[in-house]
C-alpha cells in the first residue's frame, strides 16, 4: 500500500487516496502537505523518520517545506532499498526469534 501511496504522490494523482464520500469538499493543498508528512513518517530506517513534535509542527505548517525537499535530496543521491519487508524476508524462519529480529528492527531509535 505504501509503494502505491507513494506512486500516487509521484504521478499527482492524490485525489484518488480521498474518501468519494467528501466529493471534492478537501483542501487540494492540506490533503498533499498531508500525505508528505505521512510519507516521511514512514521511511525505511527508524532514524530518517520525524520525532512526534516535529510531525505536529509540521501538520500545523511549520518546517514541512524544508524537511521534505532535504528528504528528496537525500533520497535523489542514496542506494535503492530493495523493496521487501522483513515479514517475507524471514517468512521461511519458522521459530519465534525471527519476530524478535522483526520487532526489533521496527522500534529501532526514533
Amino acid at each position: 500500500m505504501l509503494d502505491w501511496v507513494k506512486k500516487m504522490h509521484q504521478e499527482k494523482k492524490l485525489d484518488v487516496l480521498v474518501d468519494k464520500g467528501l466529493r471534492g469538499g478537501y483542501d487540494r493543498i492540506e490533503l498533499e502537505e498531508t500525505v508528505q508528512v505521512a510519507l516521511l513518517c514512514t521511511q525505511y530506517l527508524p532514524g530518517h523518520r520525524p520525532r512526534m513534535s516535529e510531525v505536529v509542527r509540521m501538520l500545523e505548517g511549520d518546517g514541512l517545506a524544508e524537511r521534505w525537499e532535504a528528504s528528496q535530496r537525500a533520497d535523489s543521491h542514496k542506494f535503492k532499498v530493495p523493496d521487501f519487508t522483513f515479514s517475507r524476508c524471514y517468512s521461511d524462519l519458522s521459530d519465534d526469534s525471527s519476530l524478535l529480529v522483526q520487532a526489533v528492527e521496527l522500534s529501532g531509535p526514533r
